[in-house]
């Protein structure tokens, strides 16, 4: 199986001003290019050339670094790319609105423990909001490129809605400031698709 670059649905200046062109571009077309031809390098004559991501993620633990590493990569950007849009709403609605609200008591209180938890990631990885195994909603952080579905991590589940706290997602505009570049991430979430996942995750 041979994976490609995903084409993003908006140009790279539409998320202007909370996030500017130049960092979509090179996060884009060099980073996330980077872990699509790095894991069809590392697939290449090695066995495991048929798995699909979700398999890749079942074995992640007995696999080569360099096919849990960019696996994990171009999934996790792949699906942050189609939670980013230029057409924002302010909070979600729906299904996804009244869990936050039941789980974490307010939109507000949610977003304070999601920041917290992008803070409290040290040094690179991602944070997300997730369905876990008990069917609820829950926040968590994982290092580097992991993510909820790979059976090794220590937060398990389906991702309804992920933030990149690489400093290559946010450094030329903020620089050091991560916490700047999660306040302006509420900006420009997709809160249809995350609706969609949280649908989906519950059938």
């Amino acid at each position: 199986m041979t994976y490609i670059l995903p084409k993003l649905e908006y140009a790279y200046n539409a998320l202007e001003p909370f996030i500017d062109a130049k960092t979509m571009e090179i996060h884009h077309a060099k980073h996330h290019q980077a872990y699509v031809d790095n894991l069809n390098k590392g697939l290449q004559d090695s066995g495991y050339e048929d798995l699909t991501l979700d398999e890749i993620f079942e074995k992640a633990s007995e696999l080569p670094p360099v096919l849990r590493n960019n696996s994990g990569g171009h999934y996790n950007h792949s699906l942050f790319w189609k939670l980013l849009t230029p057409n924002a709403k302010k909070e979600p609605t729906g299904q996804l609105a009244e869990a936050i609200n039941v789980t974490f008591g307010s939109f507000t209180a949610f977003q304070e423990k999601f920041a917290a938890a992008a803070m409290g990631r040290f040094g690179s990885g991602w944070t997300w909001l997730f369905v876990n195994e008990e069917n609820k909603l829950e926040i968590g952080s994982t290092p580097n490129q992991d993510n909820p579905i790979m059976l090794h991590t220590t937060i398990k589940g389906i991702p309804v809605l992920a933030l990149d706290v690489w400093e290559h997602a946010y450094y030329i505009s903020y620089q050091n400031r991560r916490a700047d570049y999660i306040t302006q991430f509420w900006n420009i979430i997709n809160w249809d698709f995350a609706e969609k996942l949280y649908t989906n995750a519950n059938q």
